[in-house]
């Protein structure tokens, strides 16, 4: 399964294997107080680091590492 992200160096949507991907969790409080959760993917290709943010469903069906 690839995983499509959009790389903001070359302009231009690129595919990775899903393989090569690392899930990240970002968590942060909010100024009202409420705490607040974002899923991510992260890979690195061709010396260009790539970030994709994912809903939770997604985030949980993959089979990656914790970066």
């Amino acid at each position: 399964m690839d995983i499509e992200f959009y790389d903001v160096k070359n302009r231009k949507k690129v595919k990775v294997p899903a393989s090569q991907v690392q899930k990240v969790k970002y968590e942060r409080t909010t100024k009202s107080g409420s705490h607040q959760v974002r899923y991510a993917v992260k890979a690195m290709l061709d010396g260009v680091k790539l970030t994709k943010f994912v809903s939770k469903d997604m985030w949980d069906g993959l089979d990656a590492p914790m970066a």
